[in-house]
């Protein structure tokens, strides 16, 4: 008896690595040192800081994934697993530096796992993040034979005097909210219920979604908004904070981006949702202060700024290709979010 036996294939863990080498090496920056193969990764605090402050995040992309091997689509999948990450590093003004991933399942398919990779690797071009390293692990018996798990960690730096915690926030800064691609990678295990009960299918075309399936438009991959608010800051434009909209939406996140005494006034009227959340909602009846609760409802990032300074970033953000709306402003009060439906 062998390893093999036991149902972990060496051969194809080699044949895998060899697959994804080039992916990964389209990542790197000029501050990594070594290569793909070492037992860890090593990359330098890039030049020109004075006082860096290394920020690190964790995530995943919950029970998306699921619908990602029903479908047998992997290559959509890598690109949350970064984005969840980078954004959230994202909110203190960090730069990403590096970025890590964690992939265990039942039996090691290489081709399916490197389409994996592959989206992890376009993501983390885009957001100008090495991909540093990661860990593979076959594990049978713990996860069904096509299923597999997915983390993601990543390190940033910012100049400490640069580094958004709340404090810089002011009554009277305006809100933009920047637009999502739809429920990105929180609330799925209510999607699923929904989707259940309804007696749809994933290849289903409601006439909501003008033509496109649940499946593709569920699988829409988080939005990455690395480059597009770094440059605003480089451009000028003063951001005072930022928030990652994920999992609690705007009334868990956006308050997390505030200071002492404040609280964020909303028109939900000022942006357009996306139709898969009226298809949801519909669906499952689900009222909309919960639906506010669970689902971004088309804001996937929020970016405090003072009022002279909506023109200049609206339209940045629109250069960027990026929809971006006025969506609110900050008022005093105790770090709730008013405006939405209660």
């Amino acid at each position: 008896m062998d390893y093999r036996d036991a149902g972990v294939d060496i051969e194809a863990g080699r044949e895998f690595v060899e697959r994804i080498r080039r992916d990964v090496a389209s990542t790197q920056r000029p501050e990594v040192l070594g290569g793909l193969g070492g037992f860890a990764g090593c990359c330098q605090i890039p030049s020109g800081y004075r006082e860096p402050i290394l920020v690190a995040g964790t995530d995943g992309v919950g029970t998306k994934l699921l619908l990602a091997q029903a479908l047998n689509r992997h290559d959509t999948i890598g690109i949350d697993l970064v984005a969840m990450c980078v954004n959230d590093v994202l909110t203190t003004g960090a730069e990403p530096l590096f970025f890590l991933d964690y992939l265990a399942t039942g039996h090691l398919d290489p081709a399916a796992l490197a389409a994996v990779i592959s989206g992890i690797a376009e993501a983390c071009r885009q957001s100008g993040c090495a991909l540093l390293g990661g860990e593979t692990a076959e594990m049978p018996g713990f996860y069904a034979h096509q299923q597999y798990d997915l983390a993601g960690f990543c390190v940033g730096v910012v100049e400490r005097e640069q580094r958004l915690d709340g404090s810089q926030v002011q009554v009277g800064d305006a809100i933009l909210g920047l637009a999502s691609q739809g429920v990105h990678s929180n609330g799925f295990s209510l999607v699923r219920r929904i989707v259940a009960q309804a007696g749809a299918a994933w290849t289903d075309c409601p006439p909501e979604l003008a033509g496109v399936s649940l499946g593709h438009a569920l699988l829409a991959p988080t939005q990455l908004y690395v480059a597009a608010v770094l440059g605003a800051r480089q451009a000028g434009i003063e951001l005072h904070g930022l928030a990652h909209i994920t999992g609690g939406g705007l009334p868990e996140n956006l308050p997390r981006a505030l200071g002492a005494g404040q609280a964020a006034q909303l028109d939900p009227q000022s942006w357009p949702c996306p139709p898969v959340f009226g298809w949801l909602a519909t669906q499952g009846s689900v009222p909309p202060a919960a639906m506010f609760a669970t689902f971004n409802m088309g804001i996937g990032f929020a970016a405090i700024v003072p009022p002279a300074q909506v023109e200049a970033g609206l339209h940045w953000f629109q250069m960027q290709n990026l929809n971006a709306y006025q969506i609110g402003e900050v008022v005093a009060g105790d770090r709730t979010v008013l405006g939405l439906p209660r």
